[in-house]
């Protein structure tokens, strides 16, 4: 099964919803959804899976769920396409 893993710094509460870029060894990602009851989370990885070209389902945060700093994975890509599908 082909993976990868995203290190994120992600930012709920925001005006728009985006992948906004690099951000150190990190990719940030803006979410208007709160950070309550698991909402931003489901946001981050709606928004990774589009960026990706991905399902919904194949984006998961795997660490860090009550932090900004998270890490999600994603089947079906390997780090060299999602990092060129990202543009990093």
């Amino acid at each position: 099964m082909i993976a990868c893993r995203i290190w994120l710094k992600v930012v709920p509460g925001s005006r728009r919803t985006e992948v906004a870029g690099p951000l150190g060894d990190r990719l940030k990602v803006r979410v208007a959804a709160p950070p309550e009851d698991g909402k931003a989370n489901r946001a981050v990885c709606e928004t990774l899976a589009a960026a990706l070209g991905l399902r919904d389902r194949d984006v998961t945060v795997i660490a860090g769920h009550s932090s900004a700093e998270k890490t999600a994975r994603a089947v079906g890509i390997d780090h060299v396409a999602a990092a060129a599908r990202l543009g990093l």
